[in-house]
């Protein structure tokens, strides 16, 4: 299954923040969305870098709750994996493995269009799984 399937699915909604945006306004946007991750896109729409709740909670750890007001681009990682929307689920788990990380933004020419997170990909699993189960079933009652 390719990732243009999955965002037919699931929807291509992506919450982004500024660089700029304090680490608090990241935490608000995050509970609001009821999300784990955002990716942090620059001015000119580029991607700057990708910032999950992960990060938050090793920043607190080491320099306490006055990291709330800090901008988000002193605790995003800067290095973000991407993936087209012809890549398939087996590259994007594969690349979520080796990355170990959970979201995934997809870009076409350059563009954000979309994000993919190892819940969709999970889904996407059981999903197969369970389609392909139901053609066995059938088969070995027809046959």
């Amino acid at each position: 299954m390719r990732i243009a399937d999955v965002l037919r699915s699931k929807g291509a909604d992506v919450a982004t923040v500024s660089p700029q945006a304090s680490v608090r306004e990241l935490l608000t946007g995050l509970a609001e969305a009821n999300i784990g991750a955002m990716v942090v896109v620059g001015s000119a729409g580029v991607i700057a870098g990708m910032v999950s709740e992960r990060d938050v909670v090793r920043r607190l750890y080491e320099k306490g709750p006055a990291i709330l007001e800090l901008p988000v681009a002193q605790i995003m990682t800067p290095a973000v994996a991407t993936c087209g929307l012809d890549s398939s689920v087996d590259e994007l788990s594969e690349m979520m493995t080796t990355n170990r990380v959970r979201h995934i933004p997809v870009l076409v020419d350059g563009r954000l269009v979309g994000i993919v997170s190892i819940g969709d990909i999970v889904k996407t699993r059981l999903e197969e799984l369970q389609s392909e189960q139901e053609q066995l079933q059938a088969y070995i009652t027809q046959g």
